[in-house]
């Protein structure tokens, strides 16, 4: 009889992981991979960066090429959405009405994301989660002389602006938070960003948008944006508009399945697993961190590829002990683990890199260590309930970052972490 397929619902860093780790791992059945998007698997942090400054082409995202995909035999489903999903049966339902039955299903179907009303039908208003997306706003970008307002002052909206000043646009970034990526990096390292962005000409205030003002377009095009409108009664310029107001995991298709909690993504236990034989990896999982103990769900590259493997092998020691007919018949046995990285995340914002390991947002004791301003060289500790929980580093060498990891991988009581957080900054000092 031949083997039902693994089926890996997004072609994204996750998915690509997972499909990968699944060949890695003995899986030589049938192997779907399905992305909404037409383009293959490719790299996302680069779309804000890169991408847009126009340094990358597209192709240098790709994650593989289509050599790179053949010698893992994939069943590849571009331009594919799926509809639904039967998790008792583990059938999923595409966008053309076919019904695919598996023998596991891992999602990785990211996020999207968030607008405003009206936006979708207003020429000029953008935002950047696609390679398509990332295209589109740089087209619009070519050559200097644009009026843009990035709303949203979080880590896309930072970068994006950052991006923007540096090819010569007048750019202003509102956000409703006082200081830009407070709640990623809080108020100290904020206040350093902020400093950094006005230094560099980019208008910095804190606000709502109320809509958008207009004038008639072309039939193509739609209605032509002049600017932005602000609840406090301003009204900005502007010719472009990003909207980097943040994301919704992707699980609409998933909300008529009872099984399945999708508030606030996919909910998953230790072992990413959101139901028997469905698991979930990346942007869209929020699962039980065995270290922190509370369900947690990360919108970062790095988790995205940590988690797509985690969540390949524990699919496959599922199926070996639930019945070996499940798997195919040389897959060797793996055993499940629960799936507890190190957090972490990095933005690059005018040469300056931030690298953060643990958990930075939510914490109620921050202390910033500004080594050297000029420098851009700054520690910054993060904790929450008397623990240490996350640090934050830029202009450290790598070496010195990495050291710093090792205060939040088990996380350390505060007064602890303090000391060798001092240790290190002398270190780094001299």
């Amino acid at each position: 009889m031949t083997a039902l397929p693994l089926a890996v619902v997004g072609a994204s860093a996750a998915g690509l992981a997972a499909a990968e780790a699944l060949r890695r791992f003995g899986w030589t059945g049938p192997l779907t991979l399905i992305g909404d998007e037409t383009h293959l698997p490719y790299d996302r942090p680069p779309l804000s960066k890169q991408l847009l400054h126009g340094t990358w082409e597209a192709e240098r995202l790709l994650l593989r090429s289509a050599e790179q995909l053949d010698p893992l035999g994939l069943d590849l489903r571009l331009g594919t959405r799926a509809t639904g999903l039967d998790a008792a049966t583990r059938t999923l339902t595409l966008d053309g009405g076919e019904q695919l039955r598996c023998a596991g299903v891992i999602i990785a179907t990211g996020v999207a994301a968030r607008t405003l009303p009206g936006a979708a039908h207003i020429d000029g208003v953008r935002t950047l989660r696609t390679l398509d997306d990332a295209l589109a706003l740089r087209a619009r970008m070519t050559g200097g002389g644009r009026r843009l307002v990035v709303v949203g002052n979080g880590v896309l909206g930072c970068e994006a602006a950052a991006v923007a000043r540096e090819l010569g646009h007048e750019v202003t970034l509102v956000g409703r938070d006082p200081v830009p990526m407070s709640r990623a990096v809080g108020p100290g390292v904020g206040a350093l960003l902020a400093d950094e962005h006005r230094a560099r000409g980019v208008r910095l205030l804190t606000g709502a948008v109320d809509g958008f003002e207009t004038a008639p377009g072309s039939t193509d095009e739609g209605a032509r944006l002049t600017g932005v409108r602000l609840a406090d009664g301003g009204l900005l310029p502007a010719d472009t508009v990003l909207l980097a107001i943040g994301s919704e995991p992707a699980v609409g298709w998933l909300r008529d399945e009872p099984a399945l909690d999708t508030s606030d993504g996919l909910r998953c236990d230790a072992y990413c697993a959101a139901a028997p034989g469905i698991y979930a990896a990346g942007d869209v999982a929020r699962w039980d961190h065995p270290v922190h103990g509370a369900p947690l769900r990360f919108e970062h590259r790095m988790n995205a590829t940590e988690q797509g493997m985690a969540a390949a092998r524990n699919l496959l020691a599922e199926l070996a002990a639930e019945a070996p007919e499940s798997a195919a018949d040389d897959t060797p046995a793996q055993e499940r683990r629960p799936f507890a990285p190190v957090p972490y995340f990095w933005s690059d914002q005018y040469g300056i890199k931030l690298q953060a390991y643990g958990l930075t947002a939510g914490a109620d004791q921050v202390e910033t260590t500004v080594i050297d301003r000029a420098a851009h060289r700054t520690v910054a500790l993060y904790g929450r309930d008397g623990t240490a929980t996350g640090v934050l580093a830029a202009g450290l060498p790598p070496r010195q970052v990495r050291a710093l990891r090792a205060l939040v991988a088990t996380p350390l009581p505060w007064e602890e972490a303090r000391e060798r957080v001092k240790d290190a900054t002398a270190t780094a000092t001299g």
